[in-house]
């Protein structure tokens, strides 16, 4: 992860695995969107591992749908529950 704000070890609830981002901007728009998401506390999406690290109490699926909606690809990361 880029700043370190968010990871597992502080209470990280989902982490998604994201493909189709090409750029830093592309990461902004998905961090942008994953916060929107109601229930949604904190998120920081990391370009280089593509993985995003959302904190709250938003399911697992409304996350992957906002991502998709905007087109990009998303689904839990493997070995991650949702919990």
């Amino acid at each position: 992860m880029t700043s370190g704000v968010l990871s597992e070890e502080s209470g990280c609830s989902v982490v998604l695995s994201i493909s189709g981002m090409t750029c830093s901007g592309c990461v902004g728009s998905v961090t942008r969107l994953l916060t929107k998401v109601p229930g949604v506390s904190g998120a920081e999406v990391d370009f280089a591992s593509r993985r995003a690290f959302v904190l709250g109490t938003a399911s697992p699926q409304k996350l992957i749908e906002a991502v998709q909606a905007a087109g990009y690809d998303a689904e839990l990361s493997p070995g991650e529950t949702g919990d």
